[in-house]
């Protein structure tokens, strides 16, 4: 295979990534309409219908290209990804305009040429070939949204009412963990983000006339956090463990101790190196996200009288959200010293989502993107929340999320950026997985 995409098809794919399509900055709401426009042309050109249909936030891309043969028979595959991106700030780090696509040195760099439109482009051209070929073996669904980047939630109310459903889902929005190496991430983590506060008393006090004997609400609330950050069992119910496919592929990673010492982290004891897939695709975590209390800038010596903190749990794949969250915010009021006042708001959730590794969409898309790369993809999960993965899991479509990107690809940084090789592998990848997808199950 040619190593360099026609040109043709970069002149596409850069129309596309010329739109400043911010869904963060109100200024540019009228260009993500257009980045959704741009999509509804391109399955139209392709033979299909599009239209954007309006929601409280940003609007959604719905379209379909119709199945070459068998019609009503065919089975259902159901397209997702997102047209809007990340601001592009801080410019001057950038070493080209971020929304002017040019090709240097084997990459294509641009916002959006990974996250999301670079990465969704590839499915869409797969379908838009195979569709003018006569060639299409499935009836095509498209769902695009435009406010992925702000945490919108349109795409999970589309599902939540949506009774035509699809025999399977293809999400082109994710990363090979290093060159070379595709993975499927069969799983996501949910979330659970609450804000906590503790009052420890009516005012604050001379820390020389009450220190060592009144409380500081201050430590008052670190005692409190303390139940939950270690994630007792009561924080891990329903956990579904990985299976050994899962592990064997997690193998093949960069070992964890090597993962934290390129961030410039270090491990919070002494098995989180050896377990840190363990920890962050398949098991739960807490974590103070920020604290807040007293004066930490002047010298002032008083007993603090309140303190507050922002605390999530990523929830495992298998975690009830609800249930959790009862057993949460139990551990913190059973925690809390005698004479405070403790306060637990939820400020917001999202499920967690789990793929079967077993599932024919699972194993006909691994046996499609082999013959397309010469390897099969790893199975991993994401240590991340992405709510249309449960969404999906809810209405029983199987998910094949995937992506192009690679860790160098500088996702929500200056100079973000696809190899430029990886288009035309991307599309045959996706054409393959396409064609595997007659034989889906109805």
């Amino acid at each position: 295979m040619n190593d360099r995409p026609p040109a043709d098809w970069l002149e596409e794919l850069f129309d596309w990534l010329r739109i400043p399509s911010v869904s963060a900055d109100p200024a540019h709401a009228e260009d993500v309409r257009r980045a959704g426009e741009w999509l509804c042309d391109f399955v139209r050109a392709a033979g299909g219908e599009a239209e954007l249909v309006e929601t409280p936030k940003m609007p959604l891309a719905l379209g379909e290209i119709p199945a070459s043969r068998n019609g009503r028979n065919a089975p259902t595959v159901l397209l997702y990804g997102h047209f809007d991106v990340q601001p592009p700030a801080p410019l001057d780090l950038w070493e080209s305009p971020p929304f002017e696509p040019e090709i240097r040195d084997g990459y294509l760099y641009g916002r959006g040429a990974a996250d999301d439109k670079g990465n969704a482009y590839l499915p869409l051209k797969a379908a838009g070939e195979l569709a003018r070929e006569g060639a299409l073996p499935v009836n095509l669904r498209i769902a695009f949204d435009g406010e992925e980047e702000i945490g919108g939630h349109s795409i999970v109310d589309f599902l939540a009412e949506d009774e035509r459903g699809a025999d399977a889902c293809i999400i082109f929005d994710g990363a090979m963990p290093r060159l070379g190496t595709p993975a499927f991430d069969l799983g996501t983590r949910g979330l659970v983000y609450f804000h906590v506060r503790l009052r420890s008393g009516a005012a604050d006090l001379h820390s020389g006339l009450f220190g060592g004997a009144a409380l500081n609400a201050i430590h008052a609330l670190m005692r409190t956090l303390e139940s939950v950050v270690a994630v007792p069992e009561e924080l891990r119910a329903g956990v579904v463990p990985p299976t050994d496919a899962e592990r064997l592929s997690w193998g093949e990673l960069d070992p964890g101790a090597e993962v934290l010492a390129a961030a410039g982290a270090s491990p919070m004891d002494d098995e989180a190196a050896s377990d840190f897939y363990g920890r962050t695709f398949a098991g739960p975590s807490v974590d103070v996200n920020g604290i807040r209390g007293g004066e930490p800038d002047l010298q002032k010596t008083v007993l603090p009288v309140t303190a507050e903190a922002n605390v999530s749990i990523r929830l495992a794949p298998g975690q009830d959200v609800e249930g959790t969250a009862a057993s949460f915010e139990r551990l913190l009021r059973d925690a809390a010293p005698d004479g405070t006042e403790l306060e637990v708001e939820r400020w917001s959730s999202a499920p967690a989502g789990l793929i079967p590794p077993d599932a024919p969409a699972v194993q006909l898309a691994e046996a499609a993107f082999e013959r397309a790369l010469g390897r099969r993809p790893l199975l991993l999960r994401s240590g991340g929340t992405l709510p249309i993965v449960p969404a999906l899991a809810d209405k029983g479509v199987p998910t094949i999320l995937t992506g192009f990107a690679h860790p160098g690809s500088n996702i929500h940084s200056p100079n973000e950026r696809l190899l430029e090789r990886y288009v035309p592998l991307g599309v045959a990848a996706a054409r393959e997985t396409l064609l595997a997808f007659a034989d889906l199950p109805r």
